[in-house]
């Protein structure tokens, strides 16, 4: 069964992180949730109230990290899947979060990112002259990460397929399970 890794942390949103790991596992492929440290998360839920001028957030689902960053081998790995949420403005601080990500895009592996996952690809400087999605707040941070920003539902640049929030969820994974199905297929 081919593996799929989720880097993740606590702040995630719960939607981005509970749908594709179940989406894949229904796919037949195996997922593994790796965090800072191996513990139970805490994500959350980001929503929008009348008369807020950004997201509101909630407590969401408890999710078990099944490893370390310092402990994943990225080789064991066929893709990679980066939810966003707020998890990605401290993961991307972590040395081993950046370790991991560039084996992905070095041996051009399929890459999942979504929302403020490109917050973290940009630490690991693996933006620079991609094209990527993001929650649109973040259209700055990705044009100065040397990227170019696509307000788009599912954009897909090279082995990398990103989208902008959750709600994008059924375009964003359609587009990831082809490159999957077309790279790393179900045996």
């Amino acid at each position: 069964m081919p593996k799929i890794l989720m880097l993740t942390g606590d702040g995630a949103e719960s939607l981005e992180v509970m749908y594709p790991y179940q989406r894949l596992r229904e796919e037949g492929y195996e997922v593994t949730i790796a965090a800072p440290s191996k513990k139970v998360l805490q994500t959350v839920v980001h929503d929008f109230e009348p008369g807020f001028d950004t997201y509101t957030e909630k407590k969401g689902y408890r999710v078990q990290a099944d490893m370390a960053f310092k402990d994943v081998n990225p080789q064991e790995y066929q893709a990679v899947v980066i939810p966003g949420g707020r998890a990605p403005e401290y993961i991307r601080n972590d040395p081993d979060f950046g370790r991991i990500v560039r084996h992905f895009f070095d041996v051009d592996a399929p890459v999942a990112q979504i929302c403020h996952a490109p917050l973290a690809l940009a630490t690991a400087g693996v933006l620079r002259g991609r094209t990527s999605a993001a929650y649109p707040a973040l259209a700055p941070d990705v044009e100065a990460a040397g990227a170019h920003f696509v307000d788009g539902a599912a954009v897909i640049d090279g082995n990398m397929v990103s989208a902008r929030a959750w709600p994008d969820h059924p375009e964003w994974m359609r587009a990831f399970i082809t490159m999957l199905k077309e790279r790393v297929p179900v045996a």
